[in-house]
C-alpha cells in the first residue's frame, strides 16, 4: 500500500488572506480519498520534526530564532508568509517531519512514499525565503546517509521555480546531483548553479518541456549510479497556475510523473 503523509495544518496554518494558495493541500487531499484507487493510499498524519534533524543541515542561530518565535521582520519578509502567525512554527515541523516519515517509508517499506506538502527547496542554511523555511529535501538526504548504507543521491527538482537553497546546499557534494528544469524568467531571479539547470522560456508547452525533461535527465543520470531518489513533482508548470509561467497541459504534466517514476524504477 503506498504511504503517503498530510496534516490539515499544512493549510489550516496559513492566513485565508495571504497570498499563498493554501487549499491545494486540502483539495489534493480530498482527491485522493474520493478517488477509486483510495483502498490502496495509506494516508497517515506526520510527526514533527526535531531540533536535531533540523541541525543536520539548518544552522543552530536560525534554527532556535524560529523555533522560538523571534524571527526578525526582514527574515519574516524573505521567507513571504504575511500575516505571520505562530502555527506556522507546528506546520513547519509537521511538513518537515511529513518528508522524513515519507524518507524512511520509501526504503523501509515500500519502496516509494511522498509528502503531501513540503519539497522546500528554497531554504537555505542559514535563512528560508520563496515560501520555504527549513530544507526538506536536504535534511532528508542528511537521514537517509545517517540511517541507512546510502551513499549516492539525486535529487530530480521539477517544480517551475529553480530549487535555488537545495543547489546551494550541496553544491560542493559529489554525491548528490542537483537536476533542476524550471523557467527561465520566474522565481528566484538570481538563481544557484545546480549540478543540471534546464531554464525554459515562458509559455513553453507539453512537448517542448517533455523533450528537454527526457533528454537532459537521461544525460545527467549516465554514470551517476544513485541509491535514492527525491522527486520534487511541482504542479506549478501547469498553464493554469497564475505565476508558473509555462504552459503545460494536465495530460502533459501526467506524461511528466510517469517519465521520470518509470526512469528511477529502471534504474
Amino acid at each position: 500500500m503506498l504511504q503517503l503523509f498530510y496534516s490539515d495544518i499544512y493549510h489550516s496554518a496559513i492566513s485565508a488572506d495571504a497570498r499563498f494558495p493554501r487549499e491545494r493541500y486540502r483539495l489534493v487531499y480530498e482527491e485522493l480519498q474520493q478517488r477509486a484507487c483510495a483502498e490502496k493510499i495509506l494516508i497517515q498524519s506526520p510527526t514533527a520534526a526535531t531540533r536535531e534533524q533540523l541541525l543536520r543541515v539548518h544552522t543552530p542561530e536560525y534554527v532556535d530564532a524560529f523555533l522560538q518565535n523571534r524571527l526578525s521582520d526582514r527574515q519574516i519578509r524573505q521567507i513571504g508568509f504575511r500575516p505571520w502567525r505562530p502555527e506556522f512554527i507546528e506546520r513547519t515541523l509537521l511538513i518537515t517531519g511529513g518528508s522524513i516519515a515519507a524518507l524512511h517509508a520509501a526504503i523501509v517499506s515500500h519502496g516509494f512514499a511522498g509528502n503531501l506538502a513540503g519539497g522546500t527547496h528554497h531554504a537555505y542554511a542559514d535563512h528560508g525565503e520563496g515560501y520555504c523555511v527549513f530544507n526538506d529535501l536536504a535534511i532528508c538526504v542528511a537521514l537517509a546517509r545517517q540511517h541507512y548504507p546510502i551513499k549516492r543521491i539525486a535529487i530530480i527538482d521539477c517544480d517551475v521555480h529553480q530549487g535555488n537553497g537545495t543547489a546551494a546546499i550541496f553544491a560542493n557534494d559529489p554525491d548528490v546531483l542537483t537536476y533542476s528544469i524550471h523557467g527561465e524568467k520566474n522565481y528566484p531571479f538570481r538563481k544557484e548553479q545546480s549540478d543540471i539547470d534546464i531554464a525554459l522560456p515562458d509559455e513553453t508547452d507539453d512537448e517542448t518541456y517533455l523533450t528537454r525533461l527526457q533528454t537532459s535527465l537521461h544525460q545527467a543520470l549516465q554514470g551517476f549510479d544513485a541509491d535514492l531518489y527525491f522527486y520534487q513533482a511541482g504542479c506549478d508548470p501547469l498553464r493554469e497556475d497564475r505565476l508558473g509561467k509555462l504552459a503545460l497541459t494536465r495530460a502533459g504534466l501526467k506524461r511528466r510523473n510517469e517519465f521520470v517514476m518509470e526512469l528511477a524504477c529502471e534504474r
